[in-house]
C-alpha cells in the first residue's frame, strides 16, 4: 500500500496578543452610507445582497462571499445597495496588526472575493457559539479566514508598499521626514511625493498625520486619556498641535473624545 503520511512544518513566528470582540451577523447595514470609525479591526463575509465598501484605500463591491476588512482608527461606511448581508467578527492585538501585515491586508488592499465556502462554516461556528467556546469559536474563523489568504507576489517591491511599511514601522517618531523615508526605501524624496501621491490620494505628510491620528484614536478608545501621552506615543512632540489636529481631523477635543457616548 502506498504511504500516504504527510507531514510539514511550521516555521517559528514571532507570537502576540489576539483578541476576538464579537461574532455578529447583520441582516442590513445600520447606518447606510454613514462614516464610522471603530476601535478594532473587523472582518466581515457577505452572505447574500448587494453593497459597496468604502474606506480611506478606496471602495470595492460586496456580493455573496467577499471577504473584507475594516481597521482600527480608518473612516469607513457599507452602502446597502440590495440587502446586503454579512457576518463580522471584531479583533485586536499585537498578532492581529501582524497577521495584517503578514498577508498585505491594508485599507487600499482590503476586500478579497471568492470565499464563498466559508460561508457554512460561519453559519454554523455562529449557531453552535456559546458563553463556553465562543472565544475560542471567533479566534479559530479569525485564522482560518487569513489562512485562504496570500500575500501579493512581487518581482521587485513596489516603492509605495516600502513607503507604507516604513510609515507603520517609523510613524512615532515625530522628526520622521520625507526625505528619511525616501532615503531608506532608496529612492529620490521628489519622485517618490509625486508617486506616493499618484497611488494614495493622498500627499506623504497628510498620510502620516492620518496614521497617527488612527493610533490616537485607538488608544484613547483603549483608556489613555492623558493627552501629553497619547500625542508621545502618536510621534506628535508638541500636546498642543497635537490636540488641534485631532480636533480638526476627529471633530471634537482628545479631551472630550473619550466621553462622547457618556
Amino acid at each position: 500500500m502506498k504511504n500516504e503520511n504527510i507531514c510539514k512544518f511550521i516555521t517559528p513566528r514571532e507570537q502576540g496578543s489576539l483578541f476576538a470582540e464579537n461574532f455578529v451577523y447583520e441582516q442590513a447595514c445600520p447606518r447606510d452610507g454613514e462614516m464610522q470609525t471603530l476601535a478594532c479591526h473587523a472582518v466581515y463575509l457577505v452572505s447574500g445582497g448587494e453593497g459597496i465598501f468604502r474606506c480611506a484605500g478606496g471602495c470595492g463591491r460586496l456580493e455573496k462571499g467577499v471577504l473584507f476588512f475594516s481597521f482600527a482608527g480608518v473612516p469607513f461606511c457599507i452602502e446597502n445597495t440590495g440587502k446586503v448581508k454579512y457576518y463580522y467578527i471584531s479583533f485586536h492585538g499585537g498578532r492581529a496588526d501582524e497577521l495584517l501585515r503578514r498577508f498585505g491586508v491594508t485599507p487600499e488592499r482590503s476586500i478579497f472575493p471568492g470565499h464563498e465556502g466559508l460561508l457554512p462554516l460561519w453559519q454554523e461556528s455562529l449557531t453552535r457559539a456559546d458563553g463556553e467556546n465562543l472565544d475560542l469559536v471567533c479566534e479559530s474563523q479569525l485564522l482560518y479566514a487569513f489562512s485562504r489568504l496570500k500575500k501579493p507576489e512581487r518581482e521587485k517591491e513596489n516603492p509605495v508598499d516600502l513607503v507604507l511599511r516604513y510609515l507603520e514601522e517609523h510613524f512615532t517618531d515625530p522628526t520622521l521626514t520625507l526625505e528619511e523615508t525616501a532615503k531608506a526605501a532608496g529612492y529620490n524624496p521628489k519622485y517618490l511625493s509625486h508617486l506616493f501621491r499618484r497611488t494614495m490620494g493622498v500627499g506623504f505628510a497628510e498620510y502620516l498625520r492620518l496614521l497617527r491620528i488612527r493610533q490616537a484614536v485607538m488608544l484613547l478608545e483603549n483608556g489613555v486619556t492623558s493627552v501629553k501621552n497619547v500625542a508621545a506615543l502618536c510621534g506628535f512632540a508638541d500636546p498642543l498641535y497635537f490636540s488641534r489636529v485631532f480636533t480638526g481631523e476627529i471633530g471634537v477635543p482628545p479631551t472630550q473624545y473619550g466621553k462622547r457616548d457618556t
